[in-house]
């Protein structure tokens, strides 16, 4: 297995990477919403820091970005101490929050300007970065519309663009695209490999799994503790070993039920449209697991169902490591 959560504990930050925390924690009361995570994050790279809502995501930010203090732990943020001194990074980091924090009734220029403000960017550096946000989130001709007119996906590339203003080194997004649609999803994403091109490392919290294959590195958060890391093709390889089959089938909530309690499959879970069937250890060693599992299912009263085996997916690997929490 590739990655040892032993394997940084004990080893001090590391000063060359965009992000390295040892031990970082964070308590409200007797809860822990962030317990002793160790991650150091390259420069350059689009990492994913992928968990359920309530896994810690929002609350390791606000960390990295100095508007938390932690309980415990250690926090470089290029290069420097964002615990001991929280303002020393932040003119080199942008941060695009979960909710959006622009202002409706302004237009979209006044919002740049706004932003540039607070960044204290010259005219002359204002100008080139205001053409440039304006050409990279497709903007050109929406200047003086009120941004309140925009629609989520307009207003994601506009916060995004308000983000970038100051041209920083290393981007938080958090949940960057919640509540957009598929279409507009793929199109933000287009707008963050853009980003990575010129050299700006992204650290991007999602609870979409299938956004996991956009990042260069991955790390699995699950009730405030690392649970994996590595990239998406070393996790699909390394912490899943079982055989997965997709079901279709006309009644996928019977289905379902009958799939949790059938014998020899371990898990079973709503996959998009269909259902995924993990199988179990007693039965991996079929040649043909597909006609094996739609003949039982025939019989249980399934007529149309459909299976076939396919590879796993990230979420597949997320929901076999949650099963195997305490």
């Amino acid at each position: 297995m590739s990655w040892d959560p032993e394997a940084l504990r004990g080893t001090p930050v590391n000063p060359d990477a965009a992000i390295s925390v040892r031990g970082l924690t964070k308590r409200f009361g007797d809860f822990s919403a962030v317990d002793g995570i160790d991650v150091d994050v390259p420069r350059g790279q689009v990492f994913g820091f992928l968990g359920p809502n309530g896994s810690g995501k929002t609350t390791t930010i606000r960390m990295l970005t100095g508007t938390i203090a932690p309980q415990a732990g250690q926090a470089l943020v290029l290069g420097e101490d964002v615990i001991r001194h929280p303002e020393r990074a932040k003119r080199r980091i942008g941060y695009m929050s979960q909710k959006f924090a622009l202002f409706e009734d302004l237009t979209v220029d006044e919002n740049l300007r706004f932003y540039a403000g607070v960044y204290d960017l010259p005219p002359e550096r204002f100008a080139a970065q205001r053409r440039y946000v304006l050409e990279m989130a497709d903007l050109i001709g929406r200047e003086n519309e009120l941004t309140a007119n925009l629609s989520v996906g307009w207003r994601q590339r506009l916060a995004l663009g308000a983000a970038t203003i100051h041209d920083p080194e290393l981007l938080f997004l958090d949940e960057p695209t919640g509540g957009v649609d598929p279409v507009a999803r793929r199109q933000f994403w287009d707008l963050l490999y853009d980003l990575a091109s010129r050299g700006v490392t992204l650290f991007v919290t999602t609870h979409y799994m299938d956004e996991a294959t956009h990042c260069n590195r991955l790390a699995f958060i699950y009730r405030g503790r690392l649970i994996a890391e590595g990239s998406p093709q070393q996790i699909r390889r390394d912490f899943i070993s079982q055989r997965i089959l997709e079901v279709s089938v006309g009644d996928p909530d019977a289905a379902l039920q009958w799939l949790e309690q059938a014998e020899g499959v371990a898990e079973a879970y709503l996959s998009g449209a269909s259902l995924h069937a993990v199988i179990g250890s007693g039965a991996q060693g079929r040649d043909e697991l597909a006609p094996w599992l739609t003949g039982r299912m025939r019989e249980a009263g399934f007529a149309d169902v459909r299976a076939v085996e396919v590879d796993p997916t990230i979420e597949d690997v997320f929901v076999n490591l949650v099963s195997r929490q305490p």
